[in-house]
């Protein structure tokens, strides 16, 4: 039997995920806060584990490959939202197309990956409903960590 405090064993999500982590722009995400003190590259891990252990919770038997890939990659938009995007859009609502462009760019995702990136803003952009189980276990495991994130990982004030 495992202990509570042994760490969880993510060979699976390692294995699919070594060729983006490795890249030299995913590894920029590093330099971008995204919630509290969390970086994007932490959070779009964060939100990868949290799929993967969803999916398996849950015995959903998505394809791995499209869940892991496109929970990595579903803020790969590489700027800092804090100070805008350059353009006129919200955050919010524009970085899920910079993320899929970035995505397809770099990486020749397929379509369904793609559809997870889009839609991973799902309710506040409402027309990128997802449409494929991984799509909304990844739009359901992104709202948990930012929630997880903002409340709970922000700096201290001194």
């Amino acid at each position: 039997m495992k202990k509570k405090t042994e760490k969880k064993d993510y060979k699976e999500v390692n294995d699919i995920l070594a060729d983006i982590r490795s890249d030299e722009r995913v590894q920029e995400m590093k330099n971008f806060v995204q919630h509290g003190d969390v970086s994007t590259y932490e959070h779009c891990e964060n939100v990868a584990k949290m799929s993967y252990n969803i999916d398996k919770a849950l015995s959903l038997k998505s394809d791995l490959n499209t869940l892991l890939k496109g929970a990595m990659l579903h803020d790969f938009y590489l700027y800092d939202w804090h100070k805008g995007n350059g353009s006129k859009e919200l955050h919010g609502f524009a970085h899920a197309e910079k993320a899929e462009e970035n995505a397809k760019k770099y990486f020749h995702v397929d379509e369904e990956t793609s559809k997870v990136i889009r839609s991973h803003m799902w309710p506040l952009n409402l027309t990128k409903l997802p449409d494929s189980k991984e799509a909304w276990i990844v739009c359901v495991a992104d709202k948990c960590c930012s929630l997880h994130e903002t409340l709970f990982r922000r700096k201290r004030k001194k």
